[in-house]
């Protein structure tokens, strides 16, 4: 599948939080949740090199519209939830298509 919708995150923890929020972004690879789901094909979860507590995303989904649906659901609206009450200040977000790539962990 090709993607036509994607966005970057920067997520910055509160101090001490970074573990958990990494963990809790990991969920969203679990079957039932949206990133496990055919229509995201790209989601990779980074640690920033130089800022202990700063968290990046990438997602890539078939269209806005399969992402909008995934994440109304009940499994990604409980982890948002949580995420909220690990972060600092609020997430910056950076649109983006991926076009091409490779990831092998």
């Amino acid at each position: 599948m090709t993607a036509t919708y994607g966005f970057h995150a920067t997520l910055t923890a509160r101090p001490g939080m970074s573990d958990q929020l990494v963990d809790l972004l990991l969920t969203g690879l679990h079957e039932g949740s949206p990133g496990a789901s055919e229509y995201c094909v790209v989601y990779l979860v980074c640690r920033s090199a130089s800022e202990p507590d700063v968290v990046h995303i990438t997602e890539g989904w078939t269209s806005e519209e399969d992402h909008h649906r995934l994440f109304a659901g009940e499994a990604a609206q409980s982890v948002v939830s949580q995420i909220e009450g690990l972060l600092l200040k609020e997430p910056e977000y950076t649109d983006q298509v991926p076009v091409h790539g490779k990831a092998a962990f």
